[in-house]
């Protein structure tokens, strides 16, 4: 099968050398597993068997972690900027199994910057596509990008208070105009963005404005910056746990911040979501209340009565 595969794609690469498409070339790679995968999609050549090694003894999550170290390492002879923009898109393609095109297109950029002290500090701009990594590979790639910067000597990120502000103001503006899957209180917003070492950014990916805080130094758009959103609410904050499990293991006590989020008042009667109904269009049918005897349930997916190319419901 393999032989035939790459028969294949020599024709294909022939039929490209003609000059008929866009490009003179095949853009996908071919890739054996995870691994491989990364290495392609990256363009970093020698990075595939460390992932396998490691792969053998450590946990997904640890392999980005110990991988981002290592490429940070390797190309530091680059400079610093590229051996940080390199060490953070390899964990975070590690993380998402070099499938998806977040660790290319959700981070538009990495930044040194400089704080109002004279010190540095990482800035991660994030996107839209870093939606489709997960709330938790969207949050480990805030972490990869602390660690790979003390490993480079770089300062942490002090927020003015008037950045504080915006981004209360930004998420809870994006929350109306897209819907977030968890809508931190302001007290949490502030908590993680004064304490969080590295600066959340993002490109303004929405038509809508702030309204306040607006032309700031080091915030370079007005419009909601959608990904910077999503990496710290369904991210961030809302894989806290999953952090802080990481940042015990390494010895790190910069992130028990995250030790205070999360620690809302549950009410017994409210505890069974009910925030659904809250999003309901009017005039449409209620089949079911959460956690109530006799309900109904809606399950879709592939099942054994339905094929490969199938969904059931």
């Amino acid at each position: 099968m393999k032989e035939k595969v790459e028969i294949c794609y020599s024709v294909a690469e022939a039929c490209r050398k003609k000059g008929y498409d866009v490009k003179d070339s095949v853009e996908i790679p071919l890739a054996a597993d995870m691994a491989e995968r990364v290495e392609e999609l990256l363009s970093i050549k020698g990075i595939a068997q460390d992932i396998r090694d490691l792969s053998k003894e450590m946990t997904r999550e640890e392999v980005s972690l110990e991988m981002s170290r290592r490429v940070v390492k390797r190309y530091i002879d680059e400079g610093r900027d590229a051996a940080l923009e390199k060490a953070v898109r390899t964990g975070l393609a590690i993380l998402t199994e070099g499938i998806l095109v977040a660790p290319l297109e959700g981070i538009t950029g990495l930044k040194i910057l400089k704080n109002r002290d004279g010190s540095e500090y990482v800035s991660v701009a994030y996107a839209g596509p870093i939606r489709g990594a997960g709330g938790t590979a969207q949050a480990l790639s805030v972490l990869i990008a602390d660690i790979v910067r003390r490993d480079l000597g770089i300062g942490r990120y002090v927020p003015f208070d008037d950045e504080v502000e915006r981004y209360i103001e930004e998420i809870q503006s994006y929350n109306r105009v897209k819907h977030l899957q968890y809508l931190p209180t302001p007290e949490e917003i502030k908590t993680v963005i004064r304490n969080c070492p590295v600066c959340i950014d993002g490109d303004g990916s929405e038509q809508e404005e702030v309204s306040g805080h607006r032309n700031m130094e080091r915030i370079s758009t007005n419009r909601i910056r959608g990904g910077m959103c999503l990496v710290l609410c369904e991210g961030l904050i809302q894989k806290s746990k999953k952090i802080l499990k990481h940042t015990e293991k390494l010895g790190i006590q910069e992130w028990n911040f995250l030790t205070e989020i999360g620690k809302k008042e549950v009410n017994e009667e409210d505890s069974k979501s009910n925030k659904f109904l809250q999003d309901m269009v009017a005039g449409r049918p209620v089949f079911s209340h959460p956690g109530r005897p006799g309900g109904f349930r809606l399950r879709y997916g592939r099942s054994r009565v339905s094929g490969l190319a199938a969904a059931s419901i």
